[in-house]
């Protein structure tokens, strides 16, 4: 079952979120900012919703989508920033479900598509995405600061 995530269950979702931190490495993880952080997001929110994923009443997986603008485009896109299953459940289609539901809401909000990225050793991750219909791009992702 998907859900909104809003301050009814955001407590459910940071365990997941600080797993989703340390399976990429983040250095200093704070709880606090975490809350803070997400709380800012949800189903009227303009910059972005999350969405939290239960088996049997257990927050098991989460996506967070953000809106932002593509000037090749000229469209509003949304950005699967964040995809996470629990290990124990991952290869039960659940990342497929959310990427679905994603796909749909950022669409529903008036985006062209959906886009993310993914670390180049995620060879999990890339083998869902590349079964999907979706397109790999040739990009190179650049950044400034941490």
């Amino acid at each position: 079952m998907i859900e909104e995530v809003s301050e009814t269950n955001l407590e459910e979702l940071l365990p997941l979120i600080r797993a989703y931190q340390e399976f990429y490495n983040v250095s200093e993880i704070s709880d606090k900012k975490n809350h803070e952080f997400f709380s800012q997001f949800g189903p009227h929110a303009g910059a972005g919703c999350q969405f939290l994923y239960r088996i049997d009443g257990e927050a098991t997986a989460f996506a967070t989508v953000y809106f932002s603008f593509a000037s090749t485009i000229t469209s509003k896109v949304g950005v699967l920033n964040d995809l996470y299953t629990a290990p124990s459940y991952r290869g039960k289609g659940i990342g497929r479900k959310l990427i679905e539901h994603c796909k749909d809401f950022a669409i529903q909000k008036g985006a062209s598509r959906l886009q993310w990225t993914t670390a180049l050793d995620n060879t999990q991750a890339q083998k869902l995405y590349d079964s999907m219909e979706t397109k790999k791009s040739t990009w190179h992702f650049y950044a400034y600061g941490t």
